[in-house]
């Protein structure tokens, strides 16, 4: 789920800035909004017409937004209905990336949800964790994301495996990939859940490739100096890899600073052309 178009991404910071006018207001029910939002985004899913009529840029916003408020009164959250007109108001390069800020609004919502909690850092160490499950459990993968179970039965395998062990905002931003990948598979939905989860506390995720298990005190230092690098706060999700020997492999983003001696063995054989 990337945003590319200027226009779209200029929309996105607005309707961004409506959700915090939102929740800075009090009028939001955190634990419903999420879901009434995700409610909305399967609506326009599901129905091409209403996507096509809400994204046109050549009709009126005033009357997308009425729209909207003539199909949603009384089925969402007032404050759902109102961030969904704001939306629709806005312009958008494609139909499609009218759905990704949607979509992201409703994580937003989830991880503002895991914040008034105290839990945002559990829910992020929860999706990454999940995703490393997944991505290691061939069979897990094909039962959640594959078309032999119906949704009944996913959605109990998801319950059976995360219910009462994990934050009210990871079963549900679980919940909604398995069920509606919109095109992704689970492992880059969760991925894309993760970053917007990070960008809640404006910081960066940066997945840290280890041989063995960092200290409390490597972990801190480590954070650390990658926050005064990239002038951002930095959160680690470490993963422990043999094939990391002597070093460690830092991704953030689309930058990856390999510090491995198995890095700078790849990187000398790339200098003498036998690699």
């Amino acid at each position: 789920m990337t945003i590319t178009g200027a226009v779209s991404r200029a929309s996105l910071a607005e309707a961004r800035e409506r959700f915090e006018a939102v929740l800075a207001s009090g009028d939001a029910d955190l634990a419903g909004l999420g879901g009434d939002l995700f409610s909305v985004l399967h609506l326009i899913e599901r129905e091409h017409g209403l996507r096509r009529a809400i994204s046109d840029p050549a009709r009126d916003g005033a009357d997308k937004a009425q729209l909207v408020r003539i199909l949603l009164e009384g089925k969402v959250s007032p404050a759902a209905l109102g961030l969904v007109a704001d939306v629709v108001r806005l312009r958008w390069s494609r139909p499609s990336e009218l759905s990704d800020a949607v979509e992201t609004l409703a994580v937003t919502a989830e991880a503002a949800r895991a914040e008034a909690d105290d839990r945002i850092d559990d829910l992020e160490d929860e999706l990454f964790r999940f995703s490393r499950v997944v991505e290691g459990e061939a069979a897990l993968r094909g039962a959640l994301a594959g078309p032999g179970l119906p949704d009944e039965r996913k959605l109990g395998l998801v319950e059976a495996l995360l219910a009462d062990k994990v934050t009210p905002s990871t079963l549900a931003l679980v919940t909604e990939l398995v069920l509606w990948p919109r095109g992704r598979s689970l492992e880059s939905g969760l991925a894309d859940h993760g970053r917007i989860v990070a960008q809640r506390r404006e910081r960066l995720v940066a997945l840290v490739r280890t041989p063995g298990e960092l200290s409390e005190g490597q972990r801190t230092r480590l954070a650390a100096v990658l926050a005064a690098a990239y002038g951002h706060e930095v959160h680690l999700n470490i993963e422990i890899d043999p094939t990391a020997i002597g070093g460690l492999s830092i991704e953030i983003g689309d930058e990856i600073i390999d510090g491995t001696i198995a890095g700078r063995l790849d990187d000398v054989r790339r200098r003498l052309g036998t690699g």
